[in-house]
């Protein structure tokens, strides 16, 4: 059975294959109809014991780029509305410093910037001094947490600490070392444990033993929040990238990311489209709301007006928020403190202008 949605030109097919639904757009969706269905725990116990549907996704490569160059051709939100936009990409930013030669006074002062991402005269221009804006959260290596936690203690502030983990970038190290480094990073307070998957994994199809290995993430993070790395440039296909996610968010991710921002592809907007969408058939299917975290690339403020853009289109104004979207990023917010000073001011500001982070 199928039938059609919109014009010939950008017309879907819907084809039922229960239970799958497969879509000209470019992935295959497996969900169910009905909220009855989707709370059997019987069927989600199944589902998730026998993995062999994910041998029959397939991802419409040249649906997903169209669908690309459609975002990226909006025209972004201006003067007021893109200050307020502005300030909304503030709060969802992981502010990172992920360097081999960072020190305990790096993090000190990355965490401040966390705490004062806009100069104040800015914000009470704008009448926004006292709405409490802070970055969503620091992000740091393992051996700086403790230099983090500390840090914004002394700031009076409550900021999340996030942690890499598990043989950050690469996840080429020992099952073992992998679930100590998490465990590592909880005891000295991290509360958002960042890991990278064993890419092998992927690439060879062993669908079982990846889901088995973030499981053991998920258990060794306690209470901490997990954020999943897929480091979709080294995955090989769109294909591939949709199938971790939808392992990924099995096994008990709060949030799938993009990259580690080391590789050299990271955050592109088709491998975002493909990791969305199995967002949204993953909350079909379960009723679990799955962040989402691009990174990697992210530098102007223009870069996140259309990533902002992107989430409201495809998963709705509820994931537009820290809870659900962060931007893993470095420089970012330098761009995004000098377009606000602009808008205030009415002209640029020299980096040296603003506060360093």
């Amino acid at each position: 059975m199928a039938f059609y949605l919109g014009g010939s030109k950008d017309r879907i097919k819907i084809q039922y294959k229960p239970p799958f639904v497969e879509l000209s757009f470019g992935i295959t969706l497996f969900r169910n109809i009905g909220k009855k269905f989707r709370n059997s725990h019987e069927h989600k116990r199944k589902w998730w014991k026998d993995l062999s549907w994910i041998s029959k996704i397939q991802v419409n490569k040249p649906a997903v780029l169209r669908r690309a160059e459609q975002i990226q051709a909006r025209r972004p939100v201006k003067k007021e509305w893109q200050a307020a936009w502005l300030l909304k990409a503030v709060t969802c930013i992981d502010l990172t410093t992920l360097s081999g030669d960072d020190t305990a006074s790096n993090v000190q002062r990355l965490c401040y910037k966390a705490k004062y991402p806009i100069r104040e005269d800015l914000l009470k221009a704008l009448n926004m001094h006292d709405k409490g804006i802070t970055t969503a959260a620091v992000c740091v290596y393992p051996a700086r947490v403790c230099d983090a936690v500390k840090a914004l203690k002394a700031a009076g502030c409550d900021i999340p600490v996030a942690s890499v983990a598990t043989g950050f970038p690469a996840g080429q190290t020992h099952l073992k070392t992998r679930l100590e480094e998490i465990r590592l990073a909880v005891e000295d307070g991290a509360t958002e444990i960042d890991v990278v998957i064993n890419r092998t994994l992927v690439l060879t199809g062993q669908w079982k033993a990846l889901y088995d290995e973030i499981r053991q993430f998920r258990k060794a993070c306690g209470e901490a929040h997990l954020k999943t790395i897929l480091a979709t440039g080294e995955l090989g296909s769109l294909t591939n990238v949709y199938k971790a996610s939808m392992i990924a968010m099995m096994a008990g991710s709060d949030f799938i990311k993009t990259s580690t921002g080391k590789e050299t592809v990271n955050a592109t907007f088709p491998v975002a489209i493909v990791m969305l969408r199995a967002i949204r058939d993953f909350f079909w299917k379960t009723g679990n709301k799955v962040g989402f975290k691009p990174a990697g690339g992210i530098r102007s403020a223009k870069d996140s007006l259309v990533w902002l853009s992107l989430i409201k289109e495809e998963l709705g104004d509820e994931w537009m928020k820290p809870e659900l979207f962060r931007i893993g990023a470095s420089t970012l917010l330098a761009d995004i403190e000098r377009q606000i000073y602009h808008h205030v001011t009415g002209r640029y500001a020299a980096y040296h202008d603003l506060p360093m982070s």
